[in-house]
């Protein structure tokens, strides 16, 4: 084989490469670490209660809620027993409370009373499943919430009205 042919292929070998990084590159920037739960803190305020989940760094979290009758576990669909005449689900997308090793972030209770709030009676983590992470908070009567996040640290923060 001549020289310049060996350069010619070298090179053509050199672009593949190049290029075959270049593609699989974007696939593994665009993988953002997910959020996990580090703590649930609760605090009683003039006219509502909250609670606030926080999270490490990652992507920016997200949260939604619905009101329920009663609470129930993900993945399983078990009823979760919580004190409470009402219960509200909150869902948080694409968050955890567990590494990417299957061990767990968040140390605390899984389920406790509140005590010190007026409305909120009890809070429970009620599902930790395919990035999908819930929280339940039994209430004493159905009245206004608010759920809504911020970052820099991560949070998800649950105002229910007194």
């Amino acid at each position: 084989m001549s020289r310049p042919v060996r350069r010619a292929l070298v090179a053509v070998t050199m672009l593949l490469a190049a290029a075959v990084t270049a593609a699989a590159a974007p696939a593994n920037a665009a993988v953002s670490s997910v959020p996990t739960l580090t703590a649930i803190r609760t605090g009683a305020n003039p006219g509502f209660d909250r609670i606030v989940l926080d999270l490490t760094a990652g992507g920016a979290p997200s949260a939604g809620y619905q009101l329920f009758d009663e609470l129930t576990a993900d993945p399983t669909g078990d009823v979760v027993w919580l004190t409470g005449q009402y219960f509200v689900n909150v869902t948080v997308p694409f968050a955890a409370a567990h590494d990417d090793n299957g061990v767990p972030t968040y140390t605390g209770p899984q389920k406790f009373r509140t005590w010190n709030l007026r409305n909120v009676m009890a809070v429970a983590v009620t599902g930790d499943f395919e990035a999908q992470l819930t929280v339940g908070l039994g209430v004493r009567s159905r009245t206004t919430v608010n759920v809504f996040t911020l970052t820099a640290p991560n949070r998800v923060v649950i105002d229910v009205a007194s």
